[in-house]
Parts: C-alpha cells; sequence; structure tokens
C-alpha cells in the first residue's frame, strides 16, 4: 500500500527528444547494486553545464519531452534525465534507497562526459525528484540545487493527502527532505506555484526557511503542480537562467 500510494510509474514511452527536434542519446546506467536505468542525454552545442534533472513520481522521461525541449531552448544547458528503477525503460523496483543509489549512478555518469565541466552541475528536482535532489545535494558538490514544488517529508504529505491513511508512523519511506536540506551547503533555488493542490506552498515555503544561504524563493503566481512552467511563462525560465548564470565557476 505504502510503494503504490507513493510511485505511480509508466513503462509505455510516449515520445523522445528526436520527436521534438533535439539531439539526444538513450543511454543505460549500472547503479551500485546491479540496477540498469535508462536516460537522456541531450546536448546543447558550446555549453559545458549540466542540468541533471529528477523528475515527480508519476509517468516517465517520455512524458517530460515538452519540458526539456523549453529548458534546453531557454538555459541553453546539457540536460540529462533518468528513469528511476520501474519507470519506463528502466530495471528494478521503486524504493526511496534505491532511487538514491539511481541519483548517485546519475551524478557519478555526468561527471565523467567530457562535454561537462564538474564544477557547472546543477541538481533539479521536481515533486518526488525535489526529495532526490536533496538527497543527492548532501553528498555532492554540484554548483546549485533547484527543487520545484518541493515537499518537507512523506509523513507530512501523507497527512495532507490521505489523513485516514493508517500506520503513517510506521512509514518505511521518509524521503525527510526538511531534515536534509540542513545539510546542503550550495546556492539554492525553491520554486512553487501558490495554487499548488497537490503539494501545499506551505511546505515549500518552509523548505525554503530551513535552507543555509544563499538561496533564492521564486513564487509562480497562480501555477498549480503540473502547469508551473505553462503559467509561470517567461518568467519561469528566466529565474532559473538567473539563478545559474550568477553562481561563478569555483
Amino acid at each position: 500500500m505504502e510503494k503504490s500510494f507513493i510511485y505511480y510509474p509508466e513503462k509505455k514511452m510516449i515520445a523522445t527528444p528526436e520527436q521534438a527536434g533535439l539531439p539526444f542519446e538513450d543511454l543505460y546506467l549500472l547503479t551500485e547494486d546491479g540496477i540498469k536505468i535508462n536516460a537522456w542525454f541531450v546536448p546543447y552545442k558550446g555549453s559545458d553545464r549540466g542540468l541533471l534533472w529528477f523528475h515527480g513520481n508519476a509517468g516517465n522521461i517520455s512524458h517530460r519531452v515538452d519540458l526539456i525541449q523549453r529548458l534546453h531552448h531557454e538555459l541553453k544547458v546539457n540536460i540529462f534525465i533518468i528513469d528511476y528503477r520501474g519507470y519506463g525503460k528502466s530495471e528494478g523496483e521503486q524504493s526511496e534507497e534505491g532511487i538514491t543509489k539511481d541519483a548517485r549512478a546519475a551524478y557519478d555518469t555526468l561527471l565523467s562526459r567530457k562535454e561537462i565541466n564538474p564544477r557547472q552541475i546543477f541538481i533539479f528536482g521536481r515533486s518526488l525528484g525535489s526529495a532526490v535532489a536533496v538527497q543527492l545535494a548532501t553528498e555532492s558538490q554540484a554548483a546549485g540545487l533547484i527543487l520545484e514544488a518541493p515537499f518537507t517529508s512523506i509523513r507530512e504529505m501523507v497527512q495532507v493527502t490521505a489523513p485516514w491513511f493508517p500506520f503513517k508512523e510506521r512509514l518505511k519511506t521518509q524521503y525527510n527532505s526538511l531534515n536534509k536540506i540542513k545539510q546542503v551547503h550550495m546556492p539554492l533555488l525553491i520554486m512553487h506555484g501558490d495554487q499548488d493542490k497537490i503539494i501545499p506552498f506551505e511546505q515549500g515555503q518552509r523548505l525554503f526557511e530551513a535552507a543555509n544561504s544563499p538561496k533564492t524563493f521564486h513564487m509562480i503566481s497562480g501555477a498549480d503542480h503540473n502547469n508551473s512552467y505553462i503559467v509561470g511563462g517567461h518568467a519561469y525560465f528566466e529565474a532559473i537562467a538567473q539563478f545559474i548564470e550568477n553562481i561563478p565557476l569555483k
């Protein structure tokens, strides 16, 4: 019951970056526990920056093609996105520990790419991916952390979305970003729609308040959970672009 409440993977792939006019590499990464996961590397000629993207809890990477295209065009960076274990063409079954290993494999792979400056990797996590990104940020030397529609913890999300759910105190899955964010010591950008009906705006604010500086909060006025970049428009992409541009080389 716990797993089915948190993860909504889909195996069927509905599109690729090629259909959006983008060159890309369809890759498979091997995690430290021997699971093969699928990833896309979408290069941007002339850029040595890498955006390492962790998506939300539903669908798979093929459902993000439109936003990949927009981010690629607006940010002018290389994009690396993975499907967690059990999503899309990735092997395995979901767990917090397993997905953490997926994230490590993705980061290590991006570090090894000759096109990428290891000092210019930005971790980007949205929704469930925000918790994956926070964990990775506690153990990596990335240039910056970008969180969109982040939540504080699974326990608090259960309280919001399913207050009737029994045995909350026995949940094995934690994704406790509120505790972990204090261990993050890199520039931070948090973006959240103020009309988010899935992850309360207030949770994004609390995460921001608990985080170390330097940090920036960008409210996406009028945006719900799944239309943030559409409602946010140019200002949405500009907030990310400015965050990336303003971080000096280490």
